[in-house]
């Protein structure tokens, strides 16, 4: 698994707009792990909506301790491809 986030030497710079990291991601392949619920499954949706696609997207619950954040991703990255989660917004915890 390959974690990089926004402010790292070769991701997008702090304070890079929505959709320009949504963009980045999806050149790169990555899924964006994100806590901005309020624009990012917006922004995701209107790229969805002009025809663009995206890498996915999984939304962090405001309460999540980053213990569960990482046990959840790891979860994922183990029992599945990031194919399976393109075009899509997941929300984080999986198991409540």
């Amino acid at each position: 698994m390959t974690v990089w986030r926004v402010g790292d030497p070769v991701a997008p710079v702090n304070g890079t707009l929505d959709p320009e990291i949504l963009e980045w991601c999806n050149r790169n392949h990555f899924i964006l792990v994100t806590n901005n619920r309020a624009s990012m499954p917006v922004h995701l949706r209107q790229r969805l909506e002009t025809g663009e696609t995206a890498a996915g997207i999984f939304v962090l619950h405001p309460s999540l301790a980053l213990e569960q954040i990482v046990q959840d991703l790891v979860l994922v990255w183990g029992a599945s491809d990031a194919e399976e989660y393109a075009n899509l917004i997941w929300y984080l915890p999986i198991l409540g």
